[in-house]
């Protein structure tokens, strides 16, 4: 199973996750493809992404039992902790008065 979840990314990626995923909510994509189907998604998504952001969630051979990919500007980074993926917050920017 993969999940993928996009802000604010064009309608024809929209589409083309449309064809392959089912989405059960604005910009939640979920479904089964194949390693390959799932790799050309998310580069399709990832090259695509310019202001908006993206996750990807697939399972993986490893401890967790699935791998995280983002890409985008946001605000929770993934972080590799001994072969542990764990989400890292980064401080908010604070606004000049």
């Amino acid at each position: 199973m993969i999940v993928i979840s996009t802000t604010a990314v064009p309608d024809h990626v929209r589409g083309a996750l449309t064809r392959w995923l089912t989405e059960p909510g604005p910009g939640l994509y979920v479904g089964t493809v194949s390693a390959r189907v799932r790799d050309e998604l998310w580069s399709a998504v990832a090259d695509s992404v310019n202001d908006g952001a993206a996750i990807c969630i697939h399972p993986a051979n490893n401890e967790q039992g699935f791998l995280i990919k983002t890409a985008g500007q946001r605000r929770r980074r993934i972080t590799d902790f001994d072969g542990l993926q764990l989400v890292r917050l980064l401080p908010q920017e604070s606004q000049p008065s």
